[in-house]
């Protein structure tokens, strides 16, 4: 990337590196609170939270030989945070940082008997702390865990332990007996080699999902083995990657669902969760929120083995999914280089996208603006595993728009191993490349805005799995950089450590000025019309068509055209 630095210096100069501040020894991950207060750290001897002003520790959970290699963290209350982690033996723990200290509340996977180890793949805690997320490998079989974490009773309990200690930096928690979770498996549907999918048409909910399960019964997941595990943290990170027999959403109301039309949804509490596994054509969401008086209810965490709620079909292999801040449209890519985007509103497909680049085999798909998202225009990111990254602009009844943004690298050294939208500038993305490359790119206008550039001592450390976390109330990007092996190094350097957090704060720069927005605190559901009936769920639906059928029919006429032009191409090739 230097090279298109110095291609463009005229215009594009290198953001440089604003602080730095040595890190614990093996930092393998890092994550930030929504409010930018705090970051929480993973490494070799557990795990910190340090403050992002001072870039100083404010409080240390350490145990030997434990390696921390996944790290989440959201905020409870005002002055209560929740922490997810993953170790190198894949145990999963649920912390709280309340007060400058850190308490362990639960250990999601026991392991109890050693022949019955179970594995966390992943875990995921939803905003605010009420849910997590966790997919679990144990023996062979692998499901989905969801949690009901009491954070309220947590609040409290925190409280009543801050009161009955004089030590407030101790992490001992006086024997004090935390409120246990709430869990519900949500396995692969089961469905027989026997299933027969003939006969009359569909009918029941129950006969509906048997229909399209069956569909997934020869999936990926059957394919696959349980991971060999591997206590080196790297490459552990690694092999979850490759071996995500799931993924999921937490979904807020959307006025689709019987638990979404609540009068008075809570402030950014989930109330369904989506699932797709891996090799399966169908998305799956569940309720984990109870309906109102007076309709069906399905309350997922009371269920032994809970159904879902509802199924979307699709014709292709799901490869990769992401969800709008809203939580109102779901972005699917999907095997032959497709992309499918839902609105959860109308519970209908918003629109389908062929990527017509040649060799588009997608990896990974998000929202290229989280802020701004309507059903009238949508931008996507597809990042395909040739390494070219395509931008998407579709809507309800609009024409698709697929633009290349950066081509296919020509040596493996400029793949991008990382990509994210950054949360506070519009329209902008961050990359890392496999040669530790970083920059910013403009999504709209298709050019590098900024080059990143750490100090000449150090380089970005694991580049092909860089470990980063975005401050939005700060306009800060933190990332590790390891000290470049070609650099002779001081005796006071070497003392300081070779691990370092550099910090870019991008509100420094005039040209990155004119991208910062402001996002809202927190995600908010859409405000939408309420449906009480099927039948006016299926009204706006027709409306929404009826209002498309312009566009739609040109859509017809040019794929139709399209056929005719390659049939006369293969019959020339043929005479």
């Amino acid at each position: 990337m230097e090279a298109a630095c110095n291609a463009e210096k005229s215009r594009v100069e290198p953001l440089r590196l604003s602080r730095a501040a040595q890190l614990p020894e093996s930092t393998s991950c890092l994550t930030c609170s929504e409010d930018g207060r705090y970051l929480g750290l993973g490494h070799s001897q557990g795990l910190s939270v340090w403050c992002t002003t001072s870039l100083t520790c404010a409080a240390d959970w350490l145990e030997d030989r434990l390696e921390m290699t996944s790290i989440q963290m959201t905020s409870m209350a005002e002055t209560a945070y929740l922490l997810g982690t993953i170790d190198d033996m894949g145990v999963a723990r649920v912390f709280a940082y309340h007060c400058d200290t850190i308490h362990l509340l639960s250990v999601v996977n026991i392991m109890d008997d050693i022949n019955k180890r179970s594995v966390c793949l992943t875990f995921e805690l939803s905003p605010g702390g009420h849910y997590g997320a966790a997919t679990i490998s144990c023996n062979g079989a692998v499901w989905l865990e969801v949690h009901h974490f009491p954070s309220e009773t947590w609040v409290k309990e925190l409280e009543m332990v801050l009161s009955q200690t004089q030590e407030p930096n101790s992490s001992v928690d006086l024997g004090v007996k935390w409120s246990p979770l709430s869990v519900a498996k949500i396995k692969p549907p089961n469905i027989t080699a026997e299933t027969t999918l003939e006969g009359p048409h569909v009918v029941q909910v129950t006969d509906f999902l048997t229909y399209f399960s069956a569909l997934d019964v020869d999936t990926g997941r059957h394919q696959e083995k349980e991971p060999s595990f591997d206590t080196n943290a790297e490459k552990r990170k690694q092999t979850n990657e490759s071996t995500r027999y799931c993924t999921q959403h937490f979904l807020l109301p959307c006025a689709q669902f019987p638990g979404d039309r609540t009068a008075k949804p809570q402030r950014g509490l989930p109330v369904s969760v989506c699932v797709w596994w891996i090799g399966s054509r169908n998305l799956l969401q569940y309720l984990i929120k109870k309906a109102p008086k007076n309709e069906p209810a399905s309350f997922l965490l009371s269920d032994m083995e809970p159904m879902p709620g509802m199924l979307w079909p699709h014709a292709k292999k799901i490869l990769c999914s992401a969800v709008s801040r809203c939580t109102r449209y779901i972005a699917l890519g999907l095997d032959n280089a497709l992309v499918s985007v839902w609105d959860r509103q109308s519970g209908s497909q918003m629109s389908v996208v062929s990527m017509s680049a040649p060799d588009c085999a997608i990896s990974r798909i998000q929202f290229a603006d989280r802020w701004h998202v309507s059903p009238d225009e949508v931008h996507l990111l597809l990042v395909c595993k040739t390494g070219a990254i395509h931008r998407v602009t579709t809507g309800r009844g609009t024409k698709c728009c697929t633009e290349l943004l950066t081509k296919r690298p020509k040596d493996s050294g400029g793949l991008p191993t990382a990509s994210a939208s950054v949360p506070f500038l519009q329209s902008t993305f961050l990359v890392v490349q496999r040669n530790g490359k970083v920059f910013l790119q403009d999504v709209i206008n298709k050019t590098p805005v900024r080059c990143l550039i750490p100090p000449e001592t150090h380089r970005i450390a694991t580049p092909c799995s860089p470990v980063y976390a975005f401050n939005t109330k700060l306009q800060t990007l933190f990332i590790r950089g390891d000290q470049d092996s070609s650099y002779i190094a001081t005796p006071k350097e070497d003392k300081d450590g070779q691990s370092h957090l550099l910090v870019f704060h991008f509100g420094e720069s005039d040209i990155l000025k004119q991208f910062i927005v402001s996002p809202p605190d927190s995600p908010q559901p859409e405000e939408t019309q309420s449906f009480v009936s099927l039948e006016e769920t299926c009204n706006l639906y027709l409306q929404q068509r009826a209002l498309s059928v312009g566009e739609r029919n040109k859509a017809i006429a040019q794929s139709w055209k399209q056929l005719q032009e390659a049939a006369a191409e293969t019959q020339q090739s043929y005479s």
